[in-house]
């Protein structure tokens, strides 16, 4: 069961964020590996709900301004409204161009690095990879009532042509 595939972002929300591995993170959860951080990654900064999450420490952060990438021409690529926001104590970094406003990208890049920040530090038990899951749950049940209601109309179907076969 993959879902390498399942959560699909655009460029700025699907940087992966750098982890000090030599930190002595040998027993990462599952969630933080090469492979099976990505989903988890890429849904940070889509919840609705932030508030939940505990706060960042201003003091813990790194905020830069960088010119911006894209699609826009001269109107982004010479502004510096993208924002490089760094996690010191995890290493995490994200960066975000979502807009054309630095307040507006300011408020996404926190979001985000608070939601990338829970999923280094709770692994399995953050919000985001549980609402992973119970995205998985409800796409899996769609899929088994899809099939079912499926077999009924083929069954239907056949009946229906036993029936007109035999009049």
């Amino acid at each position: 069961m993959s879902t390498s595939g399942f959560f699909r972002w655009p460029a700025p929300l699907a940087r992966m964020c750098t982890a000090p591995w030599g930190l002595g993170l040998r027993g990462t959860p599952a969630l933080l590996a090469p492979g099976a951080a990505v989903t988890a990654v890429q849904m940070a900064g889509r919840r609705d709900h932030p508030a939940l999450l505990p706060p960042l420490d201003e003091r813990d952060l790194e905020e830069q301004f960088v010119k911006g990438h894209g699609p826009g021409g001269q109107a982004t690529n010479k502004t510096s409204n993208c924002v490089v926001l760094k996690h010191i104590p995890s290493g995490i970094v994200v960066k975000c161009h979502q807009t054309r406003s630095v307040d507006q990208n300011r408020k996404l890049a926190r979001i985000i690095l608070q939601e990338k920040v829970d999923i280094f530090y709770n692994g399995e038990n953050s919000l985001v990879y549980k609402e992973k899951r119970e995205a998985e749950k409800k796409k899996q049940e769609r899929k088994k009532r899809a099939k079912e209601t499926l077999e009924k109309k083929k069954l239907l179907k056949e009946l229906w042509e036993s029936s007109k076969n035999v009049h």
